[in-house]
């Protein structure tokens, strides 16, 4: 089971993947800047390397994966001194918000959860040696800046020439700077920030840049090169082009193998983000959706592609989920052992799907196959499969009946394009000779109250109990 590929962006292409350690992987996402209740773009970002975390662990390899908290930056400080509290204080909340909404919708803890206050010695230290090497300076403002100019082939990973940075929106003009393109270090404390914010240091009371932390970080915990580096597609530049400055620059030497982002959450064609103010809380999504259902529907989409939110796709992947559930329903496993059969057909196309840089629409398609077979035969063996093959995805976890009154709860009053759809369903399904679907479907809509009348024509009725 160790034929996985993965995209790399830094090489732009699919790899093999070829760990530094044999039957081990070192994995380090960039994990949340805590001061406020996470997004489902956050939810995508983490729900993307939790599948890539399990299909690993699934893949026999030992892993150790770090996805670390930012609790020190300039939003965090402007938060806490608006809300009257402490930096800590603030953190520490949305730390536990962000466990609380991760947990739930059944996103694995990392190995190590490192909070960046904790590591400002080590980041020092990087930042010494750079100095050290001619590639880091103080401006005349106190900051120390990494001299992007003296480190050869800066924007390697993002594709960008030193050029077209020079000439893009994202330059920071800044007089305590020799170059607009140097990003900073160390930045000097302000009289205005709250001690807390503020640590010792050669150059003076100041505090970590943000990218200097997760080179610190990420070297602390799985040395100076790991396997598998991951975020969004929003990080590849600058923070990830930043961190392979300072950590090669620092290092001598590659500091990460592969690269890895996942796409963006998208509502009405733009990226969903706090910058924007168009997006959706967890939290608030959960109040609406079974959070197996938000899950579900993060999955279907490739993590690199980007995923459209709305409540009519939530709508429909609950429908979804609910067929997979309901060829559970009936057949039972009681007799089947627990250990996936990895050489059983089903699961090898599975596989296969997962070992193509983490395909989960195209796994997920081999289930809705799995359970259309299951359907028909009622075999125990193909329900312990399914189950099995589910779990890998975090998915199909709970008792069916458990799930399934939980969807007809959900479904009380059901949007009219959640009933046509399952309509449309159903007469496919019957089209095909489908019956048990067919009747599934029935059962599931009256359940919600749903009646259905069908015409001599082929076409079908429905009206509210």
């Amino acid at each position: 089971m160790k034929n996985l590929k993965i995209y790399n962006t830094l090489a732009r292409e699919k790899q093999a993947f070829v760990p530094m350690q044999a039957g081990k992987a070192r994995m380090y996402v960039c994990g949340m800047t805590i001061y406020d209740y996470c997004h489902i773009g956050h939810a995508r970002m983490m729900m993307a390397f939790d599948v890539i975390y399990r299909w690993l662990k699934a893949s026999g390899y030992q892993v150790t994966y770090v996805r670390n908290i930012t609790d020190i930056e300039d939003k965090i400080i402007r938060r806490a001194v608006d809300n009257g509290e402490t930096i800590s204080q603030l953190t520490t909340r949305f730390t536990q918000y962000m466990n609380e909404d991760t947990g739930a919708l059944g996103i694995l803890p990392p190995d190590h959860a490192p909070r960046a206050t904790d590591y400002v010695p080590q980041m020092l230290s990087m930042i010494e040696t750079l100095e050290s090497r001619g590639l880091a300076y103080q401006g005349v403002d106190g900051d120390v800046n990494f001299a992007v100019r003296n480190f050869p082939n800066y924007g390697r990973l993002s594709g960008k020439s030193l050029d077209d940075l020079r000439a893009g929106e994202r330059v920071d003009i800044n007089p305590g700077k020799r170059d607009p393109l140097d990003f900073v270090l160390w930045k000097s404390a302000k009289e205005s920030e709250p001690d807390e914010a503020k640590w010792d240091s050669k150059w003076g009371r100041g505090r970590p840049g943000w990218h200097i932390e997760c080179s610190a970080m990420s070297c602390a915990l799985l040395g100076e090169q790991f396997d598998i580096h991951g975020g969004g597609a929003d990080l590849q530049f600058p923070h990830h082009e930043n961190e392979i400055a300072q950590s090669e620059g620092a290092f001598g030497h590659a500091s990460v193998n592969y690269w890895v982002h996942n796409g963006f959450v998208r509502l009405d064609n733009e990226k969903m983000s706090k910058s924007l103010g168009n997006f959706f809380t967890i939290r608030d999504v959960l109040k609406k959706f079974d959070a197996e259902v938000i899950r579900f529907f993060i999955l279907r989409a490739h993590y690199r592609s980007p995923l459209n939110y709305s409540d009519v796709h939530l709508v429909d992947a609950r429908t979804a989920l609910t067929r997979l559930y309901t060829a559970l329903a009936d057949v039972d496993t009681s007799g089947v052992q627990a250990e996936l059969d990895w050489s059983e057909a089903w699961a090898v196309r599975f596989a296969c799907a997962m070992d193509d840089d983490f395909n989960t629409p195209l796994a997920l398609a081999v289930l809705f196959e799995l359970a259309t077979e299951l359907n028909k035969s009622k075999s125990a063996a193909l329900a312990g499969q399914l189950k099995g093959l589910a779990g890998v995805l975090g998915l199909l976890e709970r008792a069916p009946q458990q799930f399934l009154q939980a969807a007809i709860g959900a479904s009380e009053q059901p949007l009219e394009v959640d009933i046509v759809q399952a309509i449309s369903r159903r007469i496919a399904a019957k089209k095909a000779r489908d019956f048990a679907a067919s009747d599934s479907i029935r059962a599931e809509l009256l359940a919600a109250g749903i009646i259905l009348e069908d015409k001599p024509d082929g076409s079908t009725n429905w009206r509210r109990a």
